[in-house]
């Protein structure tokens, strides 16, 4: 469910139902087992334009078209959430963005390219800096995550910009 506040005329906060409360998943990746994607908000600027219900119309927008963006919001933020089957995993990616990944049910390993993993529990959070990484459910259950995408700037490593990979990514166009 996602539910949203405003103001009213008087200047005080109430719900709104200028966006639905149901987040619909669509599938991505593997089509024997395919993880679920689900766009829960984005923002088209920072700092984001509440006057007038702008940023509310640009989401609608972006949520009738939500199958066709890329993982990150050039010059915004993306909320979105994820379900991972069991023993599902991503492919090795990177976004150009800086993210917050939050487990919201389950266990979640996230393998750097390094080779470092870290195992994370429910309500635990990993903060991405546009490095490459795959998460990984190890479990016989279904885990959800959440994340929150900035948009960011490409970081530059030995003077190598190191931009967007998807990897082998299905169903996920190019962010930027």
């Amino acid at each position: 469910m996602a539910a949203e506040d405003d103001h009213n005329e008087h200047g005080k906060a109430v719900y709104s139902n200028a966006i639905a409360e149901t987040i619909p998943f669509w599938p991505v990746g593997s089509k024997s087992d395919p993880a679920g994607f689900g766009l829960a908000y984005t923002t088209t600027c920072s700092p984001v334009q509440l006057n007038g219900e702008i940023d509310l119309t640009e989401f609608v927008e972006e949520h009738e078209q939500r199958t066709k963006g890329g993982l990150v919001k050039r010059g915004g933020s993306v909320m979105r959430f994820v379900d991972y089957p069991p023993h599902g995993a991503s492919p090795m990616h990177r976004t150009v963005s800086c993210d917050y990944a939050v487990v919201i049910i389950g266990e979640m390993e996230c393998l750097l390219d390094s080779g470092e993993r870290r195992t994370l529990s429910q309500g635990d959070v990993l903060i991405q800096r546009g490095t490459m990484h795959q998460w990984i459910n190890r479990s016989d259950s279904w885990s959800r995550m959440l994340y929150v995408l900035l948009d960011a700037i490409e970081v530059e490593i030995n003077g190598q910009r190191l931009q967007e990979e998807l990897g082998d990514m299905t169903g996920v166009p190019n962010s930027h």
